[in-house]
């Protein structure tokens, strides 16, 4: 007898020694699976809504939770009817188990599992066979998870791996799916459901069987009332709700975003900050406007807070279904033409440099830069304009006019250093026609350029996460970024604080590309940087589509859409009041200064905001030196004629001329022969005793033919008198220069009618009409 009682003892000693070592060899052999399932993303905007998703290898989607994601009610409802000693018990309860074995055997049917939660995580990480070794492997499993894992941590993977129907997991994902809402803010009737749901999800699918949904939710009902977790006239008003679900529903908000944010970094649950509401009300108006396009053109539309740079509706094509409109083809991130929408910035930069102030006065004139020849939108030229006006308008020479000065490469460079990268043909270097759109930018850069107009010059990049943090940086000065607002704003002319409205009303910019085949519309209001374009993804021109046209309608409804969702939710606009960087003058054309109103060199009075009080005189062309500048010194007698230096009682006085290139386009009084006195019959300047200018060659009326089989007639003129150096101009463009009566040789290449006009260094002129047909 105590033989058998030693022996007993060696057992259990042996047990108890050898059972820890087969438990860990056991456990390295077939060691615990992964309990997260494969990555299935959702893509959320920042309220945590569903905008798209994305489903992992088996076509599965979830929307991952933790336990503080989801209602405590449903908590609830689900560790009472499935396992009410899950915090109590191993993994295994073995009470549970045997007394569902006795009601199984007892009514000859399953009545009821005695799995318990940990079970039934075992059993979704490792699926096994309903056989006694499949049992075995599930309850080893099962220990295992206990092992390893806490109480809180299996419950979170049961509640993002329960099955809920089809191709549902989760509790984060049904819960949206079902009742289009957050785990977190489920009603108590809802959490009841939810509970319930995997325990046969395809056949109790609440869209499809309501009636079994409802039975199976009031046996929670039921067993949450029985065990007083719940009171009963709670549960008695919950029976009351019917059950009555739409389909089921799918997120399918901001596709080509989501793209975005799924392709940069591959996670359960990516957070962006797009606001829900606006993102919806965005998709609306592309689908209203997709009708009303050219066929296989595409809309895209971005909206940035830029009181943080963060993204708030993001619309990358007109319709992502759409494929003969490439919906596929986000256009926010694709390089296009920029066309006339970089115009501000160098306006704003040439402030920063003291180029020139709000007023100055540019040159809307034809010009040649080799074999570039800018024009403007509409083919005319206007003349004299001053910088606000030629911004607002959006008049291409006076912006070429400021580049040329500026520099194409350092605007480029300075561009780049904010985060606006441009992309340029193979071998080529940034140019004149940069600033008419010649590179390739991005929308969403571009409209992160745009925003600096709004945060006192600074740039940011664009945030699509919470997370991200802002990396300022500045493209120009708090004050040209205040004046250059107000311009596009339609507020240039300086008034008093008192009636400057503190809240910029939406300042705006069009673009359009070469050939129609992008139109641009950036607007910045108090709140918001919008950004919309519009045209054929595949680069084909529409014609007749240009920026004011199709994109600024589109940009207009935005904003009003924007301004009207601000005020809904009893918000203060930001402010922008005057920098003290900025103040008010009084200038005068032709010179740009500041002078008294009764000097006769004013010939046009002016009020304009200026920088750091400087008032940089009036900007001329590189090609118009040595062409008579705008301060001519002259020698007057007493009479007020022009005369010598060495005459009698000679006065030396300073007189503003308007740059030559805007004769054409000027008054007859404000002409140089007009603003240049007479010369003195008895003591004439040296320079002026010159035979007057005429041209030879062609003669007033003369219409013109080009040789037989010939398509273009090359026409030779020179001139008689005059002196020193000419320049010819033909219909009001610069076309060459001569010197002391050269010839000079033309190609007519169109049919029409023509003026040859022809100035020489003394400021003589003579002009001619012809036909060529």
């Amino acid at each position: 007898m105590k033989l058998g009682y030693k022996r007993l003892i060696a057992v259990i000693i042996i047990f108890l020694l050898t059972t820890p070592i087969l438990v860990w060899i056991a456990d390295k052999i077939w060691p615990l699976p992964d309990p997260e399932p494969q990555i299935a993303t959702i893509v959320t905007a920042q309220d945590g809504t569903p905008l798209w998703r994305f489903a992992d290898k088996e076509g599965v989607w979830r929307y991952h939770v933790k336990l503080a994601d989801v209602s405590p009610e449903y908590l609830e409802a689900l560790i009472t009817y499935e396992d009410r000693w899950f915090y109590q018990h191993p993994g295994v309860n073995p009470m549970a188990i045997l007394r569902a074995a006795w009601q199984d055997l007892s009514s000859g049917r399953i009545v009821s599992g005695g799995s318990t939660l940990s079970m039934q995580v075992a059993r979704l990480i490792d699926p096994h066979s309903r056989t006694l070794g499949g049992k075995i492997k599930q309850l080893w499993r099962t220990l295992q998870l206990e092992w390893y894992y806490s109480k809180d941590e299996i419950l979170e993977i049961y509640l993002n791996r329960a099955p809920f129907g089809g191709t549902l997991e989760g509790i984060g994902a049904a819960s949206w799916a079902y009742l289009g809402k957050s785990p977190a803010d489920l009603s108590a009737g809802e959490a009841t459901l939810m509970a319930v749901l995997p325990q046969a999800p395809s056949r109790l699918r609440p869209d499809r069987y309501p009636e079994r949904a409802q039975a199976a939710r009031d046996k929670v009902l039921d067993r949450l009332a029985e065990y007083q977790i719940w009171p009963q006239e709670k549960v008695d008003e919950i029976k009351e709700e019917q059950v009555l679900l739409a389909p089921r529903q799918t997120p399918q908000l901001a596709p080509l975003l989501a793209r975005r944010m799924y392709n940069e970094k591959r996670e359960p649950v990516i957070t962006t900050t797009i606001d829900i509401n606006i993102q919806r009300q965005l998709e609306d108006i592309a689908n209203q406007w997709k009708y009303q396009l050219a066929d296989k053109t595409s809309l895209a539309i971005l909206v940035v807070d830029h009181t943080d740079m963060s993204v708030k509706g993001y619309v990358g094509s007109a319709d992502f279904n759409d494929n003969s409109r490439f919906g596929h083809v986000d256009m926010i991130s694709a390089w296009r033409s920029p066309g006339s929408t970089l115009k501000p910035f160098i306006y704003a930069l040439a402030l920063d440099e003291g180029l020139i102030h709000a007023e100055s006065l540019l040159q809307d004139v034809p010009r040649r830069f080799d074999n570039y020849r800018p024009g403007n939108f509409d083919s005319d030229f206007n003349g004299a304009v001053s910088a606000s006006e030629a911004l607002s308008r959006s008049l291409n020479l006076p912006a070429v006019q400021l580049i040329e000065v500026y520099g194409a490469k350092k605007f480029a460079a300075k561009l780049r250093h904010n985060h606006l990268e441009m992309r340029f043909p193979y071998g080529s270097e940034p140019n004149l026609a940069l600033i008419l759109g010649g590179t390739a930018t991005r929308m969403d850069e571009l409209v992160s350029a745009f925003s600096a107009l709004a945060r006192q010059g600074k740039t940011a990049p664009l945030r699509f996460k919470p997370e991200q943090i802002i990396e300022n940086r500045v493209l120009m000065s708090q004050g040209s970024a205040w004046i250059v607002r107000r311009i596009l704003a339609g507020e240039a002319r300086p008034r008093p604080d008192s009636a400057i409205s503190p809240v910029v009303p939406l300042a705006w910019k069009t673009g359009t590309s070469y050939g129609y085949r992008d139109a641009w519309s950036i607007g910045v209001n108090a709140r918001y940087t919008i950004g919309v374009w519009v045209g054929r993804p595949d680069g084909t021109p529409v014609a007749g589509q240009f920026g004011f046209a199709t994109a600024v309608p589109i940009m207009n409804q935005v904003n009003n859409l924007l301004t009207g969702y601000f005020y809904q939710n009893k918000q203060r606009p930001p402010t922008d009041l005057r920098p003290n960087s900025v103040t008010a003058a009084t200038i005068c054309w032709p010179t740009g200064k500041a002078l008294p109103k009764e000097d006769s060199n004013c010939r046009v009075s002016r009020r304009s905001w200026i920088l750091d009080n400087t008032i940089p005189p009036t900007l001329l062309n590189d090609s118009q030196e040595g062409i008579l500048g705008i301060n001519e010194k002259i020698w007057l007698d007493d009479e007020g004629k022009r005369t010598g230096p060495n005459c009698p009682n000679a006065e030396l006085k300073d007189i503003a001329l308007w740059p030559i290139a805007l004769e054409a386009w000027l008054p007859e009084k404000e002409r140089r022969a007009k603003r240049l006195p007479p010369i003195s019959e008895t003591c004439p300047p040296i320079k002026e005793d010159i035979i007057p200018l005429f041209i030879s060659g062609i003669r007033a009326g003369d219409l013109l033919r080009p040789l037989p089989g010939e398509t273009n007639l090359e026409i030779t003129v020179s001139t008689q008198g005059g002196s020193g150096m000419q320049w010819w101009f033909l219909n009001g463009e610069q076309i060459g220069k001569t010197e002391n009566g050269e010839t000079f040789s033309y190609l007519l290449e169109k049919r029409g009618k023509y003026q040859l006009s022809v100035l020489d260094l003394s400021g003589q002129t003579d002009m001619v009409n012809f036909i060529f047909r």
